[in-house]
């Protein structure tokens, strides 16, 4: 079994739900190197998540950001931990919601994501630093 770790930087992104998964591929070469195993994607971060969802359509991803802006609001009375902004409490909340990591399987080198399946940065801070992942695929 071969095992590779690898944590990457990603640029600051505006909030909202974004595809990485060319970054990911670009900046881990490893994965070319399993024929049959899994990719795990964790952020760093608790106030940005990690998600799949549809890769063609980008206005499933603005509906995304809607829908979770609906879901947990910025203005609602009951947040109290509001220090970094009215963002601060519902990105924390957002970021539980879809997760902190992935798995998707590589299959002869390549993620075997679905043929409409992209992995996405949702990140739910207004004014967000660049994000880290730590990136591990393993396999045989």
């Amino acid at each position: 079994m071969k095992c590779y770790q690898s944590e990457i930087r990603l640029k600051p992104y505006a909030r909202g739900f974004h595809l990485i998964n060319d970054i990911i591929i670009d900046s881990f070469p490893e994965i070319e190197k399993i024929q049959s195993g899994m990719l795990q994607a964790f952020i760093k971060h608790t106030s940005a998540a990690l998600t799949i969802n549809e890769n063609a359509d980008p206005t499933v991803r603005v509906d995304f950001e809607s829908h979770f802006n609906k879901m947990v609001p910025e203005d609602a009375p009951y947040f109290i931990h509001t220090y970094e902004g009215p963002d601060d409490m519902p990105a924390h909340v957002k970021a539980s919601l879809l997760g902190s990591s992935v798995q998707v399987p590589i299959t002869n080198g390549k993620l075997n994501l679905g043929i409409w399946q992209g992995i996405y940065l949702c990140e739910h801070r207004n004014h967000a630093t660049g994000r880290k992942l730590v990136l591990t695929a393993f396999g045989s």
